[in-house]
């Protein structure tokens, strides 16, 4: 596969709390956001698309579909799931690499 795989930002993406303002939900885990990812069905998007959520509210983003649940997430936050990912990306002991590969995408 040609996705970008990291188990380093990963585990730098698990150690944060859950993103959803106001949740101290646990266990924490790498929920890959699927909304603009290019990533076809059954393929998994890019590590570097990973933003932390509780198990709870990664079991939501599928049930209630990532439409709805990143809405809710920006009536909650008042940013976009696109400047979570990237908050994240840029704070990443990968942030180099992931911005190499998000150049060799582009290009």
């Amino acid at each position: 596969s040609s996705r970008w795989r990291s188990q380093a930002h990963l585990s730098f993406v698990r150690k944060h709390h859950c993103s959803m303002p106001g949740c101290q939900g646990m266990p924490i885990e790498a929920a890959h956001v699927r909304i603009n990812s290019g990533a076809g069905m059954g393929e998994k998007p890019h590590d570097h698309r990973a933003v932390s959520l509780c198990r709870f509210h990664h079991s939501q983003q599928h049930t209630i579909g990532e439409p709805a649940f990143w809405a809710s997430y920006k009536a909650a936050s008042g940013e976009t799931v696109e400047q979570l990912i990237e908050a994240f990306c840029k704070a990443s002991p990968r942030a180099l690499e992931i911005r190499q590969a998000k150049e060799t995408a582009d290009a």
